[in-house]
């Protein structure tokens, strides 16, 4: 039984002419224990998609199911099994951290320790602190630790690294990591790219609220991405005559390293023996597609310098 199962699943606000479509037949599977990036662009869809396994917003049509329930009729199953952190998550001021987890507690009714809590995400010395005084860096690992009461089944992460410098997001990773290895699934999206590739063992990629792709990194680089070899030469001829293989998209020159992009990896064979052909290669340098370069290719846009959310998809805001 997957961890989540969507089906058809479509979301359009308003009617007639002037409807929004949102989220357009999304067929979803997420298995169980698994580590699961949900990308894409501004307005992608990704937080109405949230929202509607929460049941924060019903479905146009389609259905969907979280740890086997019907997340429209049996919605209360789903939120006790399921830890979430959303994406701006506020916190009460006049609250302390330790406050905040005994709340959650009480939510959840659950019987973790508060202290052991606070301290797998790094907060132990503010555990009586009112959290008005955190920095947002804090506060983000207070709302994870909010999500962790109760030993969820499932995590749900909307960008849990915003607002943590890079020691947090270290150990952001690692409680992550640690989750799985329990046999938690984490249901993760994040404009960091780099954090996605580190974590993940799936991914899926929206665009314009239509699933574009969903396997893993390994394949999607595998998968006609481009590719770029890096050759160190012992001079550089006059003419290269690299534009006359196919699958060389660009050539740049640095001194004596050629930086060749290939929109197919498996020409990277013929770049090396061409560039021999003319010049000695004194070094071989190969860079593997990065998911930068795969998200771009689907969907036509950068992620790793813009904020990765849905604000255009006019759904409710998900809050603690």
């Amino acid at each position: 039984m997957p961890a989540i199962q969507t089906d058809d699943l479509t979301k359009r606000f308003g009617s007639g002419e002037t409807a929004i479509t949102a989220l357009d037949g999304l067929d979803l599977t997420v298995d169980r224990g698994e580590v699961f990036g949900f990308l894409g662009p501004n307005g992608a869809g990704k937080s109405t998609t949230i929202n509607i396994l929460l049941n924060f917003l019903d479905p146009t049509e389609g259905s969907a199911e979280v740890l086997g329930y019907d997340v429209q009729s049996e919605s209360m199953a789903v939120r006790k099994r399921t830890g979430v952190l959303p994406e701006g998550c506020e916190v009460f001021e006049r609250l302390t951290a330790r406050e905040h987890i005994e709340w959650m507690k009480e939510t959840k009714d659950a019987t973790d320790d508060a202290m052991e809590i606070l301290e797998t995400v790094g907060i132990p010395e503010a555990a009586d602190r009112k959290a008005g005084d955190f920095s947002k860096g804090m506060q983000q690992r207070l709302a994870l630790g909010m999500a962790l009461v109760g030993d969820p089944e499932l995590l749900i992460l909307d960008e849990p690294s915003s607002g943590l410098d890079p020691t947090g997001m270290q150990e952001m990773r690692e409680i992550i990591q640690a989750q799985a290895e329990q046999g938690t699934t984490v249901f993760f999206s994040s404009h960091i790219l780099s954090e996605v590739e580190a974590v993940c063992d799936r991914v899926a990629i929206l665009n314009e609220g239509t699933l574009m792709v969903e396997d893993s990194i390994e394949t999607l680089r595998d998968e006609g991405g481009i590719a770029t070899i890096d050759l160190e030469v012992a001079s550089v001829p006059d003419n290269l005559g690299l534009d006359a293989l196919s699958g060389v998209e660009d050539v740049l020159v640095n001194e004596r390293i050629l930086s060749i992009t290939c929109t197919d990896p498996a020409v990277k064979v013929d770049v090396v023996e061409h560039v021999n052909s003319r010049t000695d290669v004194v070094d071989i340098l190969s860079e593997d597609t990065s998911l930068e370069e795969v998200f771009r290719r689907y969907t036509g846009s950068d992620a790793a310098t813009r904020r990765d959310s849905d604000a255009s998809d006019e759904a409710p805001e998900v809050t603690a």
